[in-house]
């Protein structure tokens, strides 16, 4: 993208962060912003910092700082790219949630989301081995533990701005 898209203005709000997290304030009692520095954010939230390691950027930190502070079960998460996953969306992968897995993940024609998804506690020794072995492909963690993937025909919805052409279009979607 060249930029940071959490702070991309987005709809009639500041930033595709506040936007997300306002919408799934909706659908969530609690929602938190997983972040490496909370400071970037003009609005108030509840945010979870993941400072430990300041210099990778990939999601098996959030994972772990988001364990680490809410001490609970199961976490859904949600990219931030991904504006247009909506609460049938969500509702479906909660529907699915059985203790017989270790994660609950979206998955389109296009491939599996895996920053769609709940993911239990159980996987917090995977993330850390992950962390420490530099590898933070969750495609592969997924494919090595007992994942439940929840396949949805409409790939829209996944639509993830990476490119300024895809944020461009999104922008067009709101």
């Amino acid at each position: 993208m060249g930029t940071d898209k959490a702070l991309l203005p987005f709809a009639s709000f500041t930033t595709l962060t506040e936007f997300q997290y306002t919408r799934l304030k909706k659908i969530f009692q609690n929602v938190y912003i997983s972040c490496k520095n909370s400071d970037k954010f003009d609005f108030e939230a509840d945010f979870i910092e993941d400072s430990v390691q300041a210099d990778i950027f990939a999601p098996t930190a959030g994972f772990l700082a988001a364990f680490r502070e809410l001490q609970t079960e199961n976490i859904f998460v949600l990219s931030v790219d991904t504006p247009f996953v909506d609460a049938a969306i969500i509702k479906k992968i909660f529907e699915a949630k059985s203790t017989d897995f270790d994660a609950v993940v979206a998955q389109t024609q296009e491939g599996i989301q895996p920053m769609c998804g709940l993911y239990h506690s159980s996987l917090v020794s995977e993330f850390q081995n992950m962390q420490q072995n530099n590898n933070h492909k969750l495609g592969m963690l997924l494919k090595n533990v007992k994942t439940k993937y929840v396949f949805f025909e409409e790939s829209e919805a996944f639509f993830n701005l990476n490119h300024p052409d895809e944020y461009k279009k999104a922008l067009t979607l709101v």
